[in-house]
């Protein structure tokens, strides 16, 4: 397989754009290799600049859960096109994204909608500080909930709680209001609430999918929960990556945890950049023009995402048994892995949450972001760069979650599984 064209691309692109790339993952500095460039995505393929094709796991990171160029959806993105791309004013587009979102999940009485997931969370964050007065937030080492400075952290030192930056440009005045706790441990989610008397938010990823597919355990949500009512703090559920993906109607529908907000993205755009976060009427009341929490963007519930996101929910509720299929397949995939691996001695664990997948080459669970730093980085660099030599195209990075789409086909599956253990057989034989 050559892949010449997309060398000279990326050499092309390092002139330009800082490390060839516009989001650093998709630079695979993990895996190895140069970036396949892509020309072409087409139901559950891409196709790339040297006319290579590729079985999609990634599907855009999670939005195209009916794959790419989706008939009704691009179908609605060219009418809203043919209309205008943007207008700085009201849509009824909006409202009925809206109306459908709102009815998808009981949390949720009122929405507003951004362009991305970071603007998602970072104004959910200060939604929460306004509703409560209060100056601190709780977040879980291993979930990424975008790139805003409040967020960028790294654990403190020695038993400290509160957060370091873990980027140059960010302040330590504005991580110093953040304080960390290892995700499914109760405990020091509780230490957290011991060393502040201030916290007006814990966020998490209820299905984590940034530090590879990790979900919180039912348990750990509920007591969760229930350490934030004590202490008068709302609590947030960031799925802009696991909504409509790990479960139609969010996870507080499979784990009985109701959250006070939640943030969303990915698919309820179709494709299309998009970002909303929603809340019962009374938190959101306080944000502006309503109330005096501020929060604005030129092109929030911009009319083509609106478009193709409706299209995406709508073809979604009318399918709504589709989710089942998906999972199936989602399971079938990473167990028929798990097996070839185990056949040649790799050790694999493996989850699905919906049409979300994720594995680690590790001897032990995943629980945390530490069980999933001691997975084998160098054998999932090797793994990922022989699927892509036959055509599978995985997330490049042990950390990110797969997807399957509903052009993604059983045999497709079985093709999959095929070339792992062909693979597996190559790694194990050196």
């Amino acid at each position: 397989m050559s892949t010449d064209l997309s060398i000279k691309a990326f050499q092309e692109a390092q002139e330009l754009i800082p490390g060839g790339v516009n989001s650093p993952v998709r630079a695979f500095k993990s895996v190895g290799g140069t970036p396949i460039f892509i020309t072409e995505g087409e139901g559950a393929y891409l196709t790339d600049v040297d006319g290579n094709k590729y079985v999609d796991f990634v599907q855009s990171w999670g939005p195209l859960i009916f794959g790419h160029r989706d008939e009704s959806i691009e179908k609605a993105v060219i009418e809203a096109v043919k209309h205008g791309l943007s207008f700085g004013a009201p849509t009824i587009a909006e409202t009925e994204l809206a109306k459908l979102v709102v009815e998808f999940f009981d949390s949720i009485d009122k929405v507003r909608f951004v362009s991305s997931g970071t603007e998602a969370v970072m104004s959910a964050i200060r939604l929460a500080r306004g509703f409560t007065s209060r100056d601190n937030i709780v977040k879980f080492t291993g979930c990424y909930h975008g790139h805003s400075d409040a967020l960028l952290v790294e654990a403190g030192s020695g038993a400290a709680t509160f957060g370091n930056p873990s980027s140059p440009g960010v302040p330590a005045d504005f991580t110093r209001h953040t304080l960390l706790a290892e995700y499914n441990n109760i405990e020091s989610a509780r230490k957290c609430f011991a060393d502040s008397d201030d916290i007006a938010c814990v966020i998490i990823e209820p299905i984590a999918g940034n530090m590879g597919l990790v979900p919180a355990d039912k348990e750990f949500l509920h007591e969760l929960r229930k350490l934030c009512d004590e202490n008068g703090t709302l609590l947030i559920f960031d799925e802009v990556m696991s909504g409509f993906r790990g479960t139609i109607n969010g996870a507080e529908s499979i784990t009985g945890v109701k959250p006070d907000i939640i943030t969303l993205g990915k698919v309820i755009g179709g494709g299309m950049p998009v970002g909303a976060f929603g809340a019962r009427a009374e938190i959101m009341a306080i944000l502006s023009p309503e109330g005096p929490v501020y929060q604005a963007g030129t092109l929030s519930g911009n009319p083509v995402a609106m478009a193709a996101g409706f299209a995406a929910l709508t073809k979604l509720k009318q399918n709504a048994r589709v989710m089942a299929v998906l999972q199936t397949r989602a399971t079938r995939l990473v167990e028929g892995m798990k097996a070839e691996a185990l056949a040649c001695g790799i050790t694999m664990q493996i989850d699905v949450r919906g049409s979300m997948f994720g594995f680690f080459f590790n001897e032990k669970p995943v629980k945390n972001f530490a069980d999933a730093c001691n997975s084998d980085a160098d054998l999932f660099a090797k793994f990922h760069s022989g699927m892509l030599s036959e055509g599978f195209y995985f997330a490049c990075s042990l950390y990110e979650t797969g997807f399957i789409s509903t052009a993604t086909t059983d045999e497709m599956i079985e093709d999959t599984i095929k070339a792992s253990a062909k693979i597996f057989k190559a790694i194990t034989n050196g």
